[in-house]
């Protein structure tokens, strides 16, 4: 179909997730038990993947549908495509086809057939409200971002990070 001429290659769901899912694969060590069987020891866990049947012992690669950060280091060990082991639901024919199917609009409202558990239940609004204020001007956050290492303050007094030279101890005092 048409819509499939604005992806641009990239077969995988949340682009922005790839990139820390690659990060997070750098660090753990993989021990290969069988030709799709491998153990891997991240920080002290130990983690069992399966690559034929899709399944990490974390539940993330099974859930998800998509590789861990546990199965993406048994692929790079293995130079194995990692788009390969996600699934179909993440490609761009499967959300292209996902608005193939014709949405009908309703039909007017007192032709509804509402079961009357339904009709009789009453919503009530929530119970705060929220205050009045000028919109956000930034943006959330992208996930990667979350992730990377914050800046710390240094001390240009003393050189020493977690402070500023207004509240440096080491400073000598005036009188």
């Amino acid at each position: 179909g048409a819509g499939l001429g604005t992806f641009t290659g990239a077969e995988l769901y949340h682009l922005s997730l790839l990139p820390v899912l690659l990060w997070e694969s750098i660090h753990p060590q993989v021990v290969p038990s069988a030709e799709y069987l491998h153990t891997v020891n991240d920080e002290g866990r130990h983690y069992t993947i399966c690559l034929l049947e899709k399944k990490c012992s974390c539940g993330w690669f099974q859930v998800d549908e998509l590789p861990c950060p546990h199965a993406w280091a048994v692929l790079k060990r293995k130079f194995l495509m990692p788009k390969d082991y996600c699934s179909d639901y993440y490609k761009p024919k499967s959300v292209v086809m996902t608005y193939e199917v014709p949405v009908y609009p309703l039909p007017d409202r007192k032709e509804w057939n509402t079961p009357a558990h339904v009709a009789d239940e009453v919503v009530l609004p929530p119970k705060w409200k929220r205050p009045p204020r000028r919109p956000k001007k930034k943006c959330d956050k992208p996930f990667i971002q979350l992730l990377q290492k914050k800046n710390q303050l240094s001390c240009s007094i003393c050189g020493q990070e977690g402070h500023n030279k207004r509240t440096c101890r080491n400073a000598s005092r005036r009188n």
